[in-house]
């Protein structure tokens, strides 16, 4: 049985149905510029230069007590906790991968890349005085042993508001990387 010409996938031609964005998105109707959301994204850029310097120990304490890091395979699950997770983090887990990271004994923190992370396209999904979800798009260039690698995704932020600034925690960051169904190299750096 053969192919009909329009079922056939050309060489280089886009492949349909591999892309994070059939996910809904809902927008808050609320400008990247409102305080609250300003706030949150400050966080966020702070997450990010934490991430940068390997400053593993202080980046944790980003996080809430119940708060979640995961990196889904399936970019459009939302039940974690019965689908395949490459990171799928709680308080203990992040705290252990911390120790992992920063204690030298692991091959891959020991020779971990070099990386800097750009983070943009911040939508507000839903704003409240206590708290922020946000969209945005993260890509991070790892550099080691003379190659580069390249993850790039969606990635949504749950930020619960303290008292000030300071207090502020992150509650929620999913990861999608936009190649996550395919083999992707291996980090011994958070995303």
């Amino acid at each position: 049985m053969t192919e009909s010409a329009a079922t056939q996938v050309k060489p280089g031609a886009w492949l349909t149905g591999r892309s994070t964005y059939k996910r809904p998105l809902t927008y808050a109707g609320v400008s990247s510029s409102d305080p609250r959301v300003v706030r949150a994204i400050d966080l966020i850029n702070y997450e990010a230069e934490l991430l940068d310097r390997k400053n593993y120990e202080e980046w944790q304490e980003l996080y809430a007590g119940d708060g979640i890091y995961v990196i889904p395979i399936n970019p459009e699950t939302e039940d974690f906790a019965s689908h395949l997770n490459m990171v799928f983090d709680n308080d203990e887990l992040r705290r252990a991968r911390v120790v992992r990271l920063s204690e030298g004994y692991a091959i891959s923190a020991v020779d971990a890349a070099t990386t800097v992370r750009t983070v943009g396209r911040f939508i507000p999904a839903q704003v409240s005085d206590s708290e922020v979800l946000l969209r945005a798009a993260q890509v991070v260039v790892a550099y080691k042993r003379g190659t580069h690698h390249v993850w790039a995704g969606d990635v949504e932020y749950r930020v619960r508001f303290g008292t000030t600034p300071s207090e502020d925690r992150l509650v929620l960051k999913v990861v999608r990387l936009v190649d996550a169904q395919d083999v992707t190299p291996a980090a011994g750096f958070l995303l």
